[in-house]
């Protein structure tokens, strides 16, 4: 699954064009105070998680929706098909001859 983070995106379409810019309305809008580091960081590379209030903070912020941030592409991954693995050879029965039979 490919997944492209769009905030800079996103914020360029808003004119916000720094993590400076974004800060304030995060704290004004949003009530979300998050250090210079924390902003630069989401602006400048694809988070591996984010949490929930965080995407919210920043919808708000953005008046957008997450839609605008988040682009998952959902096509299925095709894979290679594999062989079966060969059938293992199953042991012979034991002939019944030579054994000598219960009394009936």
């Amino acid at each position: 699954m490919n997944i492209k983070w769009k905030l800079r995106m996103a914020a360029a379409q808003r004119e916000v064009w720094t993590g400076a810019q974004l800060r304030r309305p995060l704290a004004e809008k949003a009530d979300l105070e998050l250090s210079s580091a924390s902003v630069s960081a989401l602006f400048t590379k694809k988070p591996s998680q984010v949490k929930m209030s965080t995407l919210a903070a920043l919808c708000t912020a953005l008046a957008c929706t997450p839609n605008d941030l988040i682009e998952v592409d959902t096509t299925p991954v095709e894979r290679p098909a594999t062989p079966a693995p060969p059938m293992a050879e199953q042991p012979r029965a034991a002939s019944a001859r030579g054994r000598s039979m219960p009394p009936i």
